[in-house]
């Protein structure tokens, strides 16, 4: 079980280094976030993208770029997502990062059924790592989005090593209405998981945040569950209510999240300008350290 987010620092250095290409890299939030992750040896990047803009954002923070490999691309962002795309499919790197460009311009390796965004938070408040998910690509997610949304936060809990992870669906309240979407989704979302629909997790809600994260909170309103105040893992019903979370968690929260889009044939790392700077390096470093 990872308590920290330094710990898949540690989990990424027992692993081969990971080569990462990066996609329109003519920006400068993603080069610090390169160059403090290449500091403790984790990855070699291949930077796409116009070389001599490279160069000078590189210049500006400070990034010795003499032992990385650029690929030099004056055609657009399209174009040099195209080359990232294709550098990853021939087997040329283990890693994506998203630079200056769309993120539907990356939809060449899809491996599932849908990209989602997976998120692990490390709280002063939770006593193990929280992952959130979708806050950043699924609009309004019907029931089989969800599903596959479940699926690819499962799968990212996996390859760091949690075997089980107990999923709340999350709502407003505890019981079904048929006037929140949200509740009705949970209930059969819970279903599924006892009929094996859905494996490899176990799966409770609706549950408001309150029951997800705190135990004493759900025995106050009579709630019973592994999962309740355990969470591995909490499904967000919509897009919005997903930022909001996301953002709550981070600039009022105190907390520090690392994140990746599964679905692809390999992690995806996408950081928001908005980011704390170790927030940016903690999620090339949870790519790299993803079995």
């Amino acid at each position: 079980m990872i308590h920290k987010l330094a710990e898949l620092t540690e989990k990424a250095k027992q692993k081969p280094q990971r080569r990462i290409a990066v996609a329109a890299a003519e920006d400068e939030s993603v080069l610090k976030s390169l160059k403090a992750a290449m500091q403790d040896g984790l990855v070699s990047p291949i930077l796409i993208g116009h070389k001599s803009e490279i160069e000078k954002l590189a210049e500006l923070v400070d990034f010795d770029l003499s032992q990385v490999e650029i690929i030099h691309n004056d055609n657009g962002a399209h174009e040099s997502a195209k080359i990232a795309v294709s550098v990853i499919k021939k087997g040329g790197a283990d890693i994506l990062m998203k630079g200056l460009v769309s993120t539907g311009d990356l939809n060449g390796l899809r491996k599932a059924a849908i990209l989602s965004h997976v998120a692990f938070f490390e709280s002063p408040y939770y006593h193990k790592l929280l992952c959130v998910t979708d806050a950043a690509m699924n609009i309004a997610p019907d029931l089989e989005t969800k599903v596959h949304i479940l699926n690819n936060a499962v799968e990212a809990c996996h390859k760091l090593g949690i075997t089980v992870p107990k999923v709340t669906v999350a709502a407003a309240v505890e019981t079904v209405n048929p006037k929140m979407e949200a509740t009705v989704h949970a209930a059969q979302l819970k279903e599924m998981n006892i009929n094996k629909q859905l494996q490899g997790c176990l799966v409770d809600g609706p549950f408001a945040v309150d029951i997800a994260v705190d135990k004493e909170a759900a025995t106050h309103k009579g709630i019973f569950s592994e999962v309740a105040g355990d969470s591995d893992i909490i499904l967000v019903p919509d897009i919005e209510a997903g930022n909001i979370f996301y953002k709550a968690l981070n600039f009022l929260g105190g907390a520090v999240c690392a994140a990746v889009i599964m679905g692809a044939a390999v992690p995806i790392v996408l950081t928001s300008r908005s980011d704390l700077e170790i927030s940016k390096m903690l999620s090339i470093v949870l790519a790299a350290a993803m079995d």
